[in-house]
């Protein structure tokens, strides 16, 4: 029998599929959430084997909330691209080697039995931050994974921006020096100076086998080496939104992941490259946040995604 809380709104789906971990969310259309399923990925299995893990997951929610056929109005798919939203299908993403033209959406339809969408998760988290995070309330505005790597969702006007084939806001792969540390296949690009992997790189030049998490904490202690490291980081991300601003003239770029963890890190000398390197009368309409739904973004992004044509973006 289904609880007051599950028939009081509708109740939807979120997946959430990454390269380290897989989400299965279950919430409603106020981003209340009610249960979740997680299990690493290990992308090596193959993409069927996971996905019989998901199914067996949406089961186990299924089962535990004792949820009647037809309980679940809606599920929202997030997912690392490339990928094709419209015809719903994931287009090997790096992060998942051999899910070539995986044909998501209908697999899942055949699953649940409901509308089903999928969306690049950089989009799925603008959406998110827009919506329920740091986001409201403004009609443009950027949004900056810098997670493992570094992608955008541009909500340009009021509305999601996708591009012409779902490619739009891959800014990772812009070069914004001739030489430097590797991300998204070009050296010296942004992903590369601002990712999780990009920094990791940079530690190991220095001769430290340090993840990103190991550097932060490491200039904490007060490690000249690793201040040095994410100070360049930090020049690095000022140009890279100092581009993203005189080309938009968003109102908000928020930023997720590592910066929103360590903003106190970043924030100074981004904010010096971008005063002398952006257009004053954009800098000025333009503030820097981190992101406000902070470790849930993953979970209400994918849950975002089954209700985004209710945005009307």
């Amino acid at each position: 029998m289904e609880t007051k809380r599950q028939t009081a709104k509708k109740l939807i789906l979120g997946i959430d599929i990454g390269g380290t971990k897989c989400a299965v969310v279950l919430g409603d259309e106020r981003m209340r959430i009610y249960d979740r399923l997680s299990f690493p990925t290990q992308p090596q299995r193959g993409w069927k084997k996971i996905l019989n893990q998901l199914f067996s997951s949406i089961d186990e929610i299924k089962s535990r909330n004792g949820l009647k056929p037809g309980s679940i109005q809606k599920a929202g798919i997030s997912c690392g691209g490339p990928l094709d939203s419209q015809r719903g299908l994931i287009l090997s993403p790096p992060n998942l080697p051999g899910w070539d033209k995986v044909p998501i959406v209908r697999l899942l339809k055949r699953k649940l039995r409901c509308r089903v969408s999928l969306e690049n998760d950089a989009n799925a988290s603008a959406v998110a931050e827009w919506k329920f995070g740091a986001g409201r309330g403004c009609r443009d505005m950027v949004f900056l994974t810098f997670g493992t790597g570094l992608g955008a969702g541009l909500i340009l006007n009021g509305r999601l921006y996708r591009g012409a084939n779902d490619m739009a806001g891959e800014v990772g792969h812009i070069r914004l020096a001739p030489h430097g540390p590797q991300g998204y296949g070009k050296k010296g690009s942004f992903e590369g100076f601002c990712s999780g992997g990009g920094l990791a790189r940079m530690a190991q030049v220095k001769g430290l086998a340090f993840t990103a998490k190991d550097l932060c904490e490491s200039v904490k202690r007060g490690d000249k080496t690793s201040r040095q490291i994410l100070k360049t980081s930090g020049q690095y991300l000022g140009m890279g939104l100092s581009i993203l601003i005189d080309l938009l003239n968003p109102e908000r770029i928020i930023l997720g992941g590592i910066y929103s963890r360590n903003e106190n890190l970043f924030r100074p000398e981004a904010l010096k490259i971008i005063r002398k390197e952006a257009l004053s009368r954009s800098r000025t309409a333009c503030r820097i946040l981190p992101s406000d739904l902070g470790d849930k973004i993953g979970d209400i992004a994918s849950l975002s995604v089954a209700v985004m044509d209710d945005f009307k973006t």
